[in-house]
């Protein structure tokens, strides 16, 4: 009997299963196993030319996962990239573009610096409180008392939409004297900030219809759309019906 058609046993195909536990890591598993197989036989190719026809072969199977990002430029960039990453950096090929290198993708970017601090008026805040130390960088001169005056407007704005209630400009002028380490000082000023009306102003959205241009319904048009051509129908009173 041909040996490819002896039946085999149930225990010793039982026994042969390959687990994925068992396989190896995957780099990139969105591309799957069969595209790793083939990036690690293009990479044993001794030949240098059938190394490269395999490499480009390859950046095409990978474009064909996206071909709606196959012939961007940038993309192509990307799947070289992807390419080397996969084999190890490994695969010793020609690229259209630079050769990443393994030092370049193993470092960590640096730590993000989270503000630490605890503002006494959260409803502010932290962005109010850089704003507020920028300005006192600032020479004094118009640009520097408009952007104090900015900042006092969107200090209340903010102070009414946490607080639901009117505000006196008084009580937001110590607020930004205080945030402001004294340097900033509107006390005695006779600056007057936005209405509360103006700060919390929204505006109407209009409905689909208004904003198509299609006129409204009243019930003169209701009317008229009952007739068939437009035409007002008259009505006479038939004397003969009982």
């Amino acid at each position: 009997m041909i040996e490819k058609y002896k039946r085999e046993a149930a225990s010793d195909v039982v026994y042969n299963l390959e687990y994925n536990s068992e396989r190896q890591r995957l780099i990139i598993p969105e591309y799957g196993r069969h595209l790793q197989k083939l990036i690690d036989q293009a990479t044993a190719i001794e030949d240098d030319e059938t190394r490269n026809k395999a490499a480009k072969y390859i950046i095409q199977v990978m474009g064909s996962l996206n071909p709606h990002l196959r012939d961007v430029p940038d993309f192509q960039h990307k799947l070289w990239d992807q390419l080397f990453i996969m084999s190890d950096f490994k695969l010793n090929v020609e690229s259209p573009y630079p050769i990443p290198s393994k030092e370049v993708l193993e470092l960590k970017p640096d730590v993000l610096q989270y503000p630490q601090n605890f503002p006494k008026y959260r409803f502010y805040g932290n962005n109010i409180k850089y704003m507020i130390d920028v300005a006192n960088k600032w020479e004094d001169g118009e640009m520097k008392n408009a952007l104090i005056m900015v900042i006092a407007n969107h200090m209340k704005k903010s102070f009414l939409s946490w607080n639901k209630d009117t505000v006196k400009d008084d009580v937001i002028f110590e607020h930004l004297y205080e945030l402001s380490g004294g340097k900033i000082n509107l006390l005695h000023s006779t600056e007057e900030l936005l209405n509360t009306t103006d700060l919390m102003r929204t505006n109407k959205r209009m409905s689909n219809k208004t904003a198509s241009g299609a006129q409204p319904k009243t019930q003169n048009n209701k009317n008229n759309n009952n007739n068939k051509g437009g035409q007002k129908k008259n009505f006479q009173k038939n004397n003969n019906q009982k």
